[in-house]
């Protein structure tokens, strides 16, 4: 029989249950809530910076892509550049691993004018095989503009969807159609009818993109349904990119030295619209280390405390188990067990709330944000159980180990004066 086990279970229930005992039950109490209330936080913190982090991440990527390939002289220039990668080049970035979707895009610098009001507008042309999920989940007037395949060259191509903060500046509606000039080697005019509004709280991109069909973009650039400002590549996944990047790289590059034109490939983390955005995603994460650690040592410190009350108010049973033989080493074993019950129950509670209240965010909503300033409205939470199942291991791991120390106590106690004490 394992005699350790034994006392420890012995040990916990008698707490549990002995009402005489109130420093005892008091130090069980304190010891569990602590530990329950320090994997809260953390689960908490894990579950909603993780969810912020995707539900950005799919933002910036829903209109910029993973990863863009566009000519060199755009990244200095308001205006674009047309690229046209032949269809083996094409081919050959839509067969690399992770990648999900290619798509050619065409943009065209323009401004919306009013009676009342103007504003600068940048076109964002897409064809039929355009991934349309991101931004058609972000409609929340109307619909999206129509998108005519390539062979259907006799299709209308003048419409558009505007976010909303467009939509109030100018004060406009769906179903209204709104003068818009553009300027290259000549000032043109085109009505533009609006067919949707969208909202994704993403003021860099709201406040100035407006989706349309390529083929209108393309005609206002003189530029062939072959050519687009950028060739934008969507991975399965964000963490994808430092794999694919480079590959997509040789390809471009070898496609660029055999016809003479300077391609660059630019993943959404070095993206000027995107990049500034990303990095401060990742700076979350060392705050959420910084709170995993704490509560860590919140929970440990919790744990040493009600350890040394049970100690101490077992002085007397522990003396006669020194009396009848018990090692020291025994006994400290029964006292790291004893407390590990107390922290597999703290852990317990702490799944059990940190769940729930993860769940009730999902379902209503309960913490709001300010858009302005976090770019969502509600705070959303993203459950990963490595991190979770990690963060009970850790927790229990750290808990342990912040009671080996004060268990040494045992050994400083004497058999006689043990029994005598009261």
């Amino acid at each position: 029989m394992n005699v350790p086990l034994f006392l420890a279970r012995r040990f916990y229930r008698a707490t549990s249950k002995d009402h005489t005992r109130n420093a005892s039950r008091l130090a069980l109490r304190i010891a569990t809530a602590g530990v329950a209330v320090g994997l809260v936080v953390m689960i908490l913190s894990v579950c909603i910076v993780q969810g912020f982090q995707k539900e950005i991440r799919a933002r910036l990527t829903g209109f910029a892509s993973h990863i863009e390939v566009m000519d060199l002289r755009a990244l200095s220039s308001p205006e674009s550049y047309p690229v046209a990668l032949d269809k083996p080049t094409v081919d050959a970035i839509s067969q690399l691993p992770h990648v999900m979707h290619v798509a050619p895009v065409s943009m065209k610098m323009g401004i919306f004018k009013t009676d009342e009001a103007f504003q600068t507008i940048a076109l964002k042309g897409i064809d039929a095989n355009y991934d349309t999920c991101f931004i058609a989940g972000q409609i929340i007037e109307g619909r999206l503009p129509a998108i005519a395949s390539a062979a259907d060259t006799a299709a209308r191509a003048d419409e558009i969807a505007i976010s909303r903060t467009q939509k109030e500046k100018m004060r406009l509606k769906v179903g209204d159609k709104v003068l818009t000039y553009f300027v290259s080697d000549r000032i043109r005019m085109r009505p533009l009818k609006i067919v949707g509004v969208y909202e994704t709280h993403l003021s860099g991109f709201d406040n100035h993109i407006v989706w349309t069909d390529k083929r209108l973009v393309d005609r206002l650039n003189n530029w062939t349904t072959a050519q687009c400002a950028s060739l934008e590549i969507m991975l399965d996944h964000f963490e994808s990119i430092e794999a694919v990047q480079p590959r997509i790289k040789h390809i471009v590059d070898r496609y660029a030295e055999q016809n003479g034109s300077a391609v660059a490939t630019l993943s959404v983390k070095e993206n000027p619209r995107t990049a500034a955005v990303v990095q401060w995603l990742s700076l979350l994460d060392f705050n959420v280390w910084v709170i995993l650690i704490l509560m860590a040592g919140v929970a440990g410190f919790t744990m040493i405390s009600g350890l040394l009350i049970l100690i101490l108010e077992r002085t007397q049973t522990i003396g006669v188990l020194r009396a009848l033989g018990a090692t020291r080493t025994k006994l400290r074993h029964t006292f790291i067990l004893y407390a590990t019950h107390i922290v597999v129950r703290g852990l317990v509670w702490g799944n059990v709330i940190a769940l729930a209240f993860v769940a009730a965010q999902w379902q209503w909503g309960i913490i709001r944000l300010d858009p302005e300033n976090y770019y969502v409205d509600v705070a959303p939470v993203s459950i990963d159980w490595l991190w979770i199942v990690g963060l009970n291991i850790a927790t229990l791991a750290v808990c342990v180990l912040a009671m080996i120390l004060p268990s040494f106590i045992i050994s400083r106690i004497q058999p006689a004066k043990a029994i005598k004490y009261e």
